[in-house]
C-alpha cells in the first residue's frame, strides 16, 4: 500500500492500540491463524479465537477484523477506503486480506498476521513453544485418563509384534540346515540367508521408523506387519533358493518397522511414572519370541514324517512347517491392530485434535469403566496443537498420469523421511543421536557377535569332540562280506575288498583313502559326509544309491555300472541329534533372560535408565571376557546365559532412553535409524566372529568385551530422562 492518508487520526490511532495488542496475544499464546480469507473460519478456527473475542471486543465479519461499530455506523471503518494523510505502521500485524483486496498485499487492521507473512524460523519457534505446551498438557490429560484396560489391550496387542521379531531373528539360524540340505545350498551360498534377512530388517526399519512419524504409528504398524506376514508364508511354499531368499528379504523388511513403532506407540499412551517398568515389560515379549522359535523348532523340524511330496518337483518338509507356524504371531498381531486407535499423541502433532480428543476420551472411558466409575466424566475439552507448517507439493494432478502422480507422491514421501531422519542431527538433539548411534552400535556388535553365531561355537567344539573319537583301519583285507550295518567316523586306509557287498547301509562321515573295490556291489546305500580318496573300483556294480561323482575324489573307476543314483539331496536327521542339542541351547540362552527382564522392568524408575544401561554393558563385557576360560560345552553355555541374562537390562533401558530423548515428530525415525545401525553392526559382528570361530576365541571374545565396557561408558554421558515428560 504506497499511499498516506491524513484523516481520522484518532481511529488509526486507536487501530494501532488494538493490532498492537493482538500481536501481544498472538505472541503470549500461540494462537494459529486462519489458512485462507477465501474459505472462512472453520469451526476449530472459531473455538481457538473465541476467547480472544469476548476479551478483546473486537469481531469477525466477512473474513476481517475491525472495532466495534459505532451505533451511528453501518460497517466497521476499518475496512473502508482511506484518505491520503492516513499513516500507516510499516512493520505492523494488520492481519488477512479478504476477499477483494487481490493482489496488493493490503490487510485488514486488527487480525492476526497470516503464517505466509511469517519466515519458517518463526514459524518453527511458535510450533516449539506449541510443543513444549502440549507435552506438559498431554501429561496430565494421560494421567487424568490412567492407567487400566485400554493400555493393557494394547500391551499384548503390541507384545504380539514385538514377539514377531523376536522370532524372526531365530528364524533363520533354525531353518538355515534344513533349507540348505532341502535346496541343495552349496556352502558358497548359505551365509547369503541370514545375511539377507538382516539386510532387509536394516532397510525397513529405518523405512517404517520414518514413515510412522509420516502416517501415524497405527497404520505404519499395519503395514509393516501385513508384508512381514504375507512373505513368511509365501516363503515356506516357494522351491528355489533364489525366490526363498527373495520372500524373507522382504519378510524381514516388514518385520524391520516392528521395533521402532512399537516403542514409539505404547510410550505415548504411558504417563511418566508408567513409562519405563510398562516399556521394560514390553521388552519381554521379544524374549517370549525366542522361547517360542526354539520350542517350535524343537518340536517340528526333527519329524520328518510331517513332510509330503507332489511329484519330484515339489516337495514340502517339517522345517517348512515350522516357518508358517512361526508366521501365527504376526497375523495375529495384523487382525488385533485393526482393533486398536492410532496413537492420540501422533494426532495431536499433526493438528487433527478432534481424533485425538476422540481417542483420549475412549482411554479415559475404557479406564474409569474397568475401575467401575463409569460416571466419572472426562474434563479435558480443548488441547494444544502444534503450529502446522504446510509444505507444498506438486502432484500434477491435472495433467500428469496416475503412474506419475504415484512416482510423485512416492517420491516425495521418501524425501519427507529423509528430510525427518536430518532432523535427528540438528540441535537440541544431535549431540544424543551420535551418543545414541556409538551406544546401540557397541551393544548390537558384542551381543549378536556371540549370540546368534554362538551355535557355531557349540558344533566347533562337538566337532572336536567327535573328531577326536574317529577309528583308524589300516591294510584291510576283506573278502566275500556282506557289510549290512552303519559304518560311521571311520577312516580306511590302503585296504582291498574283493568280491564283498554293501547293502542296505549308512555312512556317516566315512572315508576311504588308497583302497581298492574289485567285484563289488553297492547296494540302497546313504551316506553322509563321506567320500572315497584315492580310490580304484573294478568291475563294481552301484544300484539305488546316493554316491554320486563328486564323492569320488581322484578315484578310478573300471567297468563300473551305476544304476538308479539318487541325485540331489537328501534330509538325514534321523541319527542326527546335534539339531536338538542347538534348539536346547537356544532356548536356555533365551529362557535366560527373563530375570533380567524382570529386574530391569521393577528397578527402570528407582535406580534410573542411565545406571541401569552403563551398568548392564559394562558387567555384561565382564561376563564376555569370562567366556575365554571355558573349556567345556557346559561350562560356555552357562556363561552364555549369564551374559544373556546380563546385556538384556541393557537392551530394555537403551529402548527406554531412545523414545524418551526423541520428540513426537521424529522418534520413530530416530529409533529407526538405531535400530537399522543395530542390524548393521549385527551383520558385522556375524561376519567377523564366524570368520574367527574356527581359529581362535580370544579375539572375537576380547573384541566384544571391549565394545560392550566402551559403549556402557557413553551411555552414562546421556542425559537422564526419568523425570521428563514426553517431549
Amino acid at each position: 500500500m504506497e499511499e498516506t492518508y491524513k484523516d481520522r487520526t484518532s481511529l488509526v490511532k486507536g487501530a494501532k492500540d488494538i493490532a498492537k495488542e493482538v500481536k501481544r496475544q498472538a505472541v503470549k499464546k500461540v494462537n494459529k491463524a486462519v489458512d485462507k480469507a477465501q474459505d472462512g473460519y472453520t469451526q476449530r478456527s472459531y473455538n481457538r479465537f473465541q476467547d480472544e473475542e469476548d476479551d478483546d471486543d473486537y469481531y469477525v465479519q466477512g473474513g476481517s477484523y475491525g472495532v466495534e461499530a459505532n451505533d451511528d455506523e453501518g460497517s466497521s471503518e476499518a475496512t473502508e477506503g482511506h484518505d491520503e494523510d492516513d499513516e500507516i505502521y510499516e512493520g505492523e500485524y494488520q492481519g488477512i486480506p479478504n476477499m477483494g483486496q487481490g493482489k496488493d498485499g493490503m490487510v485488514a487492521l486488527g487480525q492476526p498476521m497470516h503464517d505466509e507473512y511469517k519466515d519458517r524460523h518463526e514459524l518453527e519457534t511458535e510450533r516449539k513453544a506449541d510443543e513444549e505446551e502440549l507435552a506438559q498438557q498431554y501429561e496430565l490429560i494421560i494421567q487424568e485418563c490412567g492407567h487400566g484396560r485400554f493400555q493393557w489391550a494394547l500391551f499384548f496387542v503390541l507384545g504380539m509384534a514385538l514377539m514377531a521379531d523376536g522370532i524372526e531373528v531365530f528364524v533363520v539360524g533354525f531353518v538355515l540346515p534344513s533349507a540348505e540340505t532341502d535346496m541343495c545350498i552349496p556352502n558358497s551360498g548359505s551365509g547369503w540367508l541370514g545375511s539377507i534377512v538382516y539386510l532387509g530388517m536394516m532397510v525397513g526399519a529405518f523405512f517404517w521408523g520414518g514413515l510412522a512419524d509420516k502416517v501415524g504409528r497405527r497404520q505404519s504398524l499395519l503395514i509393516c506387519m501385513s508384508v512381514n506376514g504375507f512373505f513368511a508364508f509365501l516363503s515356506s511354499f516357494v522351491q528355489g533358493y533364489g525366490f526363498f531368499l527373495f520372500c524373507r528379504l522382504f519378510s524381514g523388511f516388514g518385520i524391520g518397522g516392528a521395533v521402532p513403532t512399537v516403542f514409539s506407540y505404547f510410550s505415548e499412551v504411558l504417563a511418566r511414572e508408567k513409562r519405563g517398568e510398562h516399556l521394560s515389560w514390553l521388552c519381554m515379549f521379544w524374549m517370549i519370541g525366542g522361547i517360542y522359535a526354539s520350542a517350535m523348532a524343537w518340536a517340528i523340524i526333527p519329524h520328518y514324517g510331517w513332510s509330503f511330496s507332489m511329484g519330484s518337483a515339489y516337495q514340502f518338509h517339517s522345517w517348512r512347517v515350522f516357518v508358517i507356524v512361526c508366521a501365527l504371531p504376526c497375523v495375529s498381531s495384523v487382525v488385533a491392530l485393526t482393533f486398536m486407535p492410532e496413537s492420540p499423541r501422533f494426532l495431536l502433532e499433526v493438528g487433527k485434535h478432534d481424533e485425538a480428543w476422540m481417542i483420549l476420551k475412549q482411554i479415559h472411558d475404557t479406564n474409569m469403566r474397568a475401575r467401575g466409575q463409569p460416571e466419572k466424566v472426562f474434563t479435558v475439552n480443548r488441547i494444544k496443537t502444534p503450529k502446522q507448517i504446510d509444505e507444498l507439493i506438486e502432484i500434477e494432478s491435472d495433467t500428469g498420469t496416475w503412474y506419475r502422480r504415484c512416482f510423485v507422491r512416492i517420491r516425495t514421501e521418501l524425501y519427507g523421511i529423509w528430510l525427518t531422519f536430518m532432523r535427528c542431527f540438528n540441535y537440541p538433539v544431535k549431540d544424543n543421536t551420535i551418543k545414541l548411534t556409538a551406544v546401540w552400535f557397541t551393544l548390537s556388535f558384542g551381543y549378536y557377535g556371540l549370540s546368534v553365531w554362538f551355535p557355531d561355537v557349540i558344533k566347533h567344539l562337538q566337532s572336536d569332540e567327535y573328531a577326536s573319537r574317529v577309528k583308524h583301519f589300516h591294510n584291510e583285507e576283506v573278502s566275500h562280506f556282506v557289510f549290512n550295518f552303519t559304518l560311521e567316523n571311520q577312516i580306511h586306509s590302503n585296504g582291498e575288498y574283493i568280491n564283498d557287498r554293501f547293502i542296505m547301509m549308512k555312512f556317516k562321515s566315512v572315508t576311504f583313502e588308497d583302497s581298492l573295490f574289485k567285484n563289488c556291489v553297492f547296494e540302497d546305500i546313504t551316506s553322509l559326509n563321506t567320500y572315497f580318496r584315492n580310490c580304484t573300483f573294478v568291475n563294481t556294480t552301484f544300484y539305488n544309491t546316493d554316491l554320486e561323482q563328486y564323492k569320488f575324489v581322484n578315484s578310478e573307476l573300471i567297468n563300473c555300472t551305476f544304476f538308479h543314483i539318487r541325485t540331489g539331496c537328501q534330509i538325514s536327521f534321523d541319527d542326527d541329534y546335534s539339531a536338538y542339542w542347538i534348539y536346547f541351547v537356544n532356548f536356555l540362552g533365551t529362557l535366560a533372560v527373563l530375570p533380567g527382564n524382570i529386574v530391569s522392568a521393577l528397578l527402570m524408575d528407582r535406580i534410573g535408565r542411565l545406571t541401569m544401561l552403563g551398568g548392564s554393558m559394562v558387567l555384561s563385557g565382564i561376563s564376555c571376557f569370562f567366556l575365554w576360560f571355558g573349556t567345556s560345552e557346559s561350562m560356555m553355555i552357562g556363561m552364555l546365559c549369564l551374559y544373556n541374562g546380563l546385556t538384556i537390562s541393557a537392551w530394555n533401558s537403551l529402548d527406554v532412553i531412545t523414545v524418551e530423548l526423541y520428540p513426537t515428530d521424529r522418534r520413530a525415525t530416530g529409533f529407526g535409524f538405531l535400530n537399522a545401525l543395530c542390524k548393521a553392526a549385527a551383520v558385522l559382528g556375524n561376519l567377523i566372529f564366524g570368520s574367527l570361530v574356527g581359529i581362535t576365541k580370544a579375539i572375537p571374545i576380547l573384541l566384544a568385551s571391549t565394545v560392550l565396557v566402551c559403549g556402557g561408558l557413553v551411555g552414562l554421558r546421556l542425559p537422564d530422562t526419568r523425570t521428563q515428560v514426553l517431549m
